[in-house]
């Protein structure tokens, strides 16, 4: 079931349409993680293909080598790269390179709208730099909130900083438009229309899949395979040292199953896996997969222990069970669904919950979900729509996907 509106000519939506005059609506795509690239890049295809509007993109490069490999997955052509990583980078480096780079960049490709996605620095960063050129903003995946700004840091607060300034928001569910109408945005300018990663689902999962990563090719299959991320800054130090005692405790416990940590290349978590799992035998180490190499992985795997949030919203079109590892999520929907359960970094904690699922199979069924409820792979298609509604280019779309 889905919920439609339609325009009643208001005089806003009237000048919105006499300012184009008859061209073309020039929408700038702005990130620069690879999170941000893969969830943007079925949108940035949809926005390709559509006549009435010129998409432009910009990346920041927050991210610069994992984000090149989606950029290159997805052939996404980019129209400005600020390239603003460098090593060791503060938070405070990375907003006011952003900040000034994005300046030169608006004024260079004069969009009508600025499109930002989820929670990043350069989420916020492009947001406030287009609202000081009055450049319309629109927000992907809006409304996530914890109401905690120190978990996920510095994710809660980005997300809501660009909630502020957003014109137009994009949320994946219910739940996230609630939170925004909590915060007073008018219910006139929030669309809700599924995650868009689930879209890319539909473009990345192979029959009989060859891995890239070498070692995934001789992995018996067969076995219950454990998939891992763990990388968030909050779990850094004593957390991230307690999760991987608890996965060498569960290798032991469990030696016919088969752990797969991909590793995030921070030097802060790259240190303490090597160091507790780097020698443990049925525990793969693998670097950073390539978008490809991770979906189908997560396709074979029994159960993924995460906490990542594009996992969390992933996973479940996969039937695949999800510990959360973190002690909160901006995800309840995965929760009340049932899919996912938070067990936070608590080295036991971590153990016992593995442990059900390993051993029963009624538990086990019970947290395989048959729908997402983060989306049904029509997100990016809905986004377009609603900014051709917002820009009075077509009178009818969808306000709500149910």
């Amino acid at each position: 079931m889905s919920v439609f509106i339609e325009n009643k000519k208001e005089q806003s939506v009237k000048k919105r349409k006499c300012l184009l005059k008859n061209k073309k609506i020039r929408i700038l795509s702005i990130f620069g993680t690879r999170p941000e690239a893969i969830k943007m890049a079925p949108l940035i295809k949809e926005l390709e293909k559509d006549e009435e509007i010129e998409s432009l993109v910009c990346i920041t490069a927050q991210h610069r080598e994992m984000l090149d490999q989606v950029i290159d997955t997805f052939h996404i052509p980019v129209d400005i790269d600020l390239n603003v990583m460098t090593e060791g980078q503060t938070l405070t480096d990375i907003t006011t390179k952003i900040l000034i780079g994005l300046s030169q960049a608006l004024d260079t490709l004069r969009p009508d709208m600025v499109l930002v996605h989820g929670d990043t620095t350069t989420s916020f960063v492009a947001s406030l730099a287009a609202f000081y050129k009055q450049i319309r903003v629109g927000h992907v995946e809006a409304g996530l909130r914890t109401y905690n700004k120190y978990e996920p840091f510095p994710e809660e607060i980005n997300r809501k900083l660009t909630g502020v300034i957003a014109d137009i928001h994009f949320t994946p569910t219910k739940s996230s438009k609630n939170n925004l109408l909590q915060e007073n945005i008018s219910k006139n300018n929030i669309f809700v229309t599924g995650n868009t990663i689930i879209d890319v689902l539909k473009t990345t999962i192979e029959k009989d899949y060859i891995f890239d990563e070498k070692v995934l090719n001789s992995i018996d299959y067969n076995k219950k395979i454990i998939v891992v991320t763990a990388h968030r800054r909050e779990n850094l130090g004593e957390p991230l040292k307690k999760i991987c005692f608890s996965l060498k405790d569960i290798k032991e416990l469990y030696r016919d199953v088969e752990i797969i940590y991909a590793v995030h290349k921070n030097p802060d978590v790259m240190k303490v896996v090597i160091e507790i799992l780097g020698n443990v035998k049925g525990v793969y180490l693998v670097p950073a997969l390539s978008l490809k190499d991770m979906h189908n992985l997560l396709n074979l795997s029994y159960l993924v222990l995460t906490d990542s949030g594009g996992l969390q919203e992933e996973v479940p079109s996969l039937g695949k069970p999800v510990l959360v590892l973190r002690n909160v999520t901006e995800r309840p929907e995965g929760i009340e669904s049932g899919a996912l359960k938070l067990v936070g970094t608590d080295r036991q904690n971590i153990v016992e919950n593995v442990s059900f699922l390993l051993e029963n199979d009624t538990m086990y069924k019970n947290m395989v979900t048959t729908r997402n409820p983060f989306g049904d792979g029509y997100a990016s298609i809905r986004i377009v729509e609603a900014i051709k509604f917002f820009f009075g280019i077509t009178n009818k779309c969808i306000k709500e996907y149910l």
